[in-house]
Parts: C-alpha cells; structure tokens; sequence
C-alpha cells in the first residue's frame, strides 16, 4: 500500500470514526436445486407455499423452475445475515414434499437439457419477460450451463463512511461521483486478485459425467473417478470455462476505469446484433426464443465476477438506476457453494470477505491495461483448474510467480484491516470471541496457502479420488442437511412472516396480471424503446 493510500486508511481509524467498521451492509444471494430421491432434477412446479417467484422479497428462482434462490435482507451483523439465510433454508425444507436442496454448485444427475424445467413467473408481461429471457439464455448456451449455482455476496460501506472517506480525500466534488469512483477502484483490484478467493473457496473440483455427456467434449481430459470427472489439483470448475462461458462475450471489452465508461460498454453489448444469435430466431411460431438477438438480451446476461449495484426503482433497468444515481454496492458473484456447510457460507468467510473487500477498496487501483486483463483472465482459469498444484505459477506484470508466494504477500497487507476491524467489533478486549475474530479468519485463510489440504475443494477432491461418487456424496449431504435444518427451532415469528410474504406475493402477482393494459410484444416495443 502506498503511503496516500496508508494515510487515507488512518484517517478512518481515528476513535471517533472507527464504529464506521461495525456497519458494513451485506446481504447473501444464494441458488441451489430442488432434487427428487435419486438424486435427479426436480420437475415439480415451484411449491405454492413458498409463494411467487415473480414477487417474493426473499425466496424466488434462477435460470430453472428447480433452482431456488435465496435471497437475505441487508444485515450489519453478520451472524443475523447466516442466520437468516439458515432460516429461508429450514423454512423451505418443510415445505418440500420428498425432495431435497442440492447442497453443490454443480448440478446433480442430468438427462440432458430437456431434464432442466425453464423457470415460470405466471402471464404478465414482466413474468413473461423473464421467461423469455431464460428461453435465451438456454438456447444460447445450453440449459445444462444454466442449472450451475452459486453463492453473490453483496457488499457496501456505511454513508456515513463515504463522508468522512471523501473528507479525508480531499475530494470536494459530488458525494455520488466519489463513491461511485472508489467502488470501481474496489473492482479493479476485486478483479486483480480473486483469484484468491477461488483457491480458498472453491468447492466444484470434481462433477457428475452426464454434466459433459450432454454438454460437449471433456475439453480438459478430467480424469474420470467411475461415474465422475474431476481433476487432481481443481479447486472451482465451476469458475473455468467448463462453468459459464459464452462465445459471444469472449470478446467483450467491458471497461472498468469508471462508471461512465463501463456503462458505455455494457450498453453497446445490449445494442450490438450478434450473426450466431440472429440464427436462433426471436419469435418463431408464436413463441419467444429470446428477447432479442443481441450480444446481451439485458445487462444481467453479462457473466461478470463481480457487479456495481444499484437497488432499482419502478421500471428503471439496473443500467438507468446506476446512471441516475451511481452505485450503491457490490455483488461478488465468484463464489462456490460449499456442500461441506449447511448453507453453503459461513460466518469465517464472510469475515475473511469483508477483509478482502476492504483492501480492495484502499489498496492502490490504477487502471486495467489490455494486458493485466490478459493476466487476469489467465490466472483465474488456471486456479480454478489446478489451484492446487504446487508448481502453479501465476502471471504479474509479465512475471511468473508461485502462487503461495503472491498469496501470502497479499495476506500479509490485508492484516492491519483485519485487526482494525477487530478493533471496532472490540474482539481484541475479549478473548473468548477470538474464534469469530477478523484476524482468526485471516489466520484461517493463511493456513490454507500453507496446506491446500484444508480448502474445501481438496476435502471434496479426497472423496471423490477415494472412490466416492460425486452424486452419492452430495446426496448424502443433502439428506444430512435436510435433517439439520428439521431440527432447528423454529422462530415462531419469522415463520409466520414467510407465510405471510408467500400469501402476499401470490396476491400480489394476480393483481400485476389483472392490470396489464399492453400485449407482450407492445410491452417489449416499449422496454427497448426508453
């Protein structure tokens, strides 16, 4: 860290302003499949008595009718962000008749891509929309890619913390501006090291055959472990170009020097016809096989490692709500769920995050060059596919590097965050909570680099070498975590706050559909006209 970025850093540590650490917003963002008993994809309906997923706050689905996604409010204390999260979880199971959550990222036991229930959102133009939408996404890169699920973590500092951050900056400019200057600052150097977080994260070494039976070719000859591929030293196949990958945004150039620029690039990709995507047809036979025949159907569709945010209002787009009032937050979206923990995340991770995001956003940002974007691409991929290989080198400033040595440097510049953050949660005065300190977390991650064998993926990699199939294992984990959360204690008062919120969506959806005064395809004229 350079010494104005070192003294920005002490600014805010000043007594009165270091309570500005103990409220950091987060929120969690996280997907997993509805399964039958043997371990295949659900093609049940989404169950009523979770309620709309067009319109419920906090339990709605993905790309797939049987992929679920949870989504916490915004939370300061983290444990009532994991506890929530474990809520949604048991709240769900018991509404479940004899299926399972799958607890992997990647998909359990496929029949190709027709197995794979298109999402439903009911015959409003809206809920029409993001059917659509998804027909697109699945013919445009195959429903298998499109049943993989994730955990996005959502990430932002206090107001209060931007007033003082632009004071002790010197900026005298709109607060808006600066903010959302800095938090691109935070993304570019997200970018440059996150490969970190899949190594230490990862948790989809290893998948089911059928996922690449109906998927195309074993292109990096995984070894095969009877019914599952996996390879050696892989920590998140997931994040390599097994997972998401489109042809057609190899070749994007999404700038990340601000938020003008950026918005500038993604916008273009919404506006620039693509010749493969043309072929598909956008309404044939009456029916929808994509919104359009763009690069980008909308800005979502833009696989990113991690996003600027902005809550919408009305009928604005996540592009306009940004442009009208600059970023609000970050989404990490690089994460792995981990079938080792019942939710997927856990308090430990969060905090080593927070750490991580921190530094990010104080260390040194100078723009991405062509070439470090190479760097990035490069590193990413390699991490994800042998990130465990102890002869890794990775690439900085045209330089090979072993991967522990670059991991340990950039553990060692995040410690004073990490103690002051302890600071202001006060876990330094208590030692009782060292287990739930920044430092511990930090230590944790550390070890890792040190011994891969306690990354989750090299834990999953074990099982599946020692003959353990990867289907069998999640199955059983799911069965296990089913049981976890049936034997929790109900809180009696956000139980019946989710039963509500299913009711209300329903009624809220019926009466989104009773008031539409346009047809889907005057709808459409109009969403790509504003």
């Amino acid at each position: 860290m350079t010494d104005l970025s070192h003294s920005r850093w002490q600014c805010l540590l000043a007594p009165e302003n270091l309570s500005l650490l103990t409220q950091i917003q987060r929120g969690i963002e996280k997907e997993g499949l509805r399964v039958t008993p043997s371990a295949t994809i659900a093609q049940s309906k989404h169950p009523k008595a979770l309620g709309s997923p067009l319109t419920h706050p906090c339990i709605t689905t993905d790309y797939s009718e049987a992929l679920l996604e949870f989504i916490t409010p915004v939370f300061q204390n983290l444990e009532g962000c994991i506890d929530y999260l474990s809520s949604l979880h048991a709240f769900t199971v018991r509404q479940l008749d004899d299926e399972y959550l799958w607890p992997a990222s990647m998909p359990c036991r496929l029949s190709g891509g027709e197995s794979i229930p298109i999402a439903e959102y009911g015959s409003s133009n809206i809920g029409q929309m993001k059917h659509a939408y998804r027909q697109g996404l699945g013919n445009r890169y195959g429903r298998t890619m499109q049943s993989i699920a994730g955990i996005h973590y959502n990430f932002s500092m206090p107001d209060a913390f931007w007033v003082e951050h632009q004071r002790s900056c010197g900026d005298t400019g709109d607060l808006a501006t600066f903010k959302s200057n800095r938090y691109f600052d935070l993304i570019r150097n997200f970018r440059r090291h996150g490969w970190l977080l899949i190594y230490l994260f990862g948790a989809s070494p290893s998948l089911d055959k059928s996922f690449l039976e109906k998927n195309g070719q074993n292109a990096h000859n995984l070894a095969r472990y009877n019914n599952s591929l996996g390879l050696p030293y892989a920590t998140s196949l997931r994040m390599s170009d097994l997972g998401y990958q489109s042809k057609a945004q190899r070749d994007l150039h999404i700038r990340y020097d601000d938020l003008p620029s950026y918005l500038h690039d993604l916008n273009r990709a919404i506006e620039t016809r693509y010749p493969g995507y043309e072929q598909i047809g956008i309404k044939v036979n009456g029916r929808y096989r994509q919104l359009n025949s763009n690069i980008l159907q909308i800005e979502n569709e833009y696989y990113s490692e991690i996003r600027p945010k902005r809550v919408t209002k009305g009928t604005e787009t996540p592009s306009q709500a940004l442009k009208n009032r600059g970023v609000e937050y970050i989404e990490v979206r690089i994460l792995d769920t981990n079938p080792l923990l019942p939710v997927g995340i856990d308090a430990e991770q969060i905090r080593f995050l927070d750490t991580f995001l921190l530094y990010c956003l104080m260390a040194d940002s100078p723009v991405l060059s062509s070439e470090e974007c190479a760097e990035i691409k490069h590193n990413q991929q390699r991490v994800a596919l042998e990130g465990r290989n102890p002869a890794l080198q990775l690439l900085k400033n045209g330089q090979s590097l072993g991967l522990k040595l670059v991991a340990k440097q950039l553990l060692a510049e995040m410690k004073s965050f990490a103690a002051q953050l302890d600071s202001a949660h006060q876990n330094s005065m208590n030692p009782a909570v060292t287990a739930h300190s920044y430092q511990y977390a930090l230590d944790a991650q550390m070890s890792k680099v040190e011994n891969s064998a306690l990354t989750p993926s090299a834990k999953l990699m074990q099982e599946t070498q020692e003959g353990e199939e990867f289907v069998a294992s999640m199955l059983t984990r799911a069965k296990r975590h089913q049981q976890y959360f049936l034997a929790q204690d109900n809180d009696n008062d956000l139980e019946a706050e989710l039963h509500l919120a299913a009711v209300e969506s329903l009624i809220q959806q019926d009466q989104i559909e009773a008031h539409e005064h346009h047809s889907f395809d005057e709808f459409l004229r109009m969403q790509y006209s504003a």
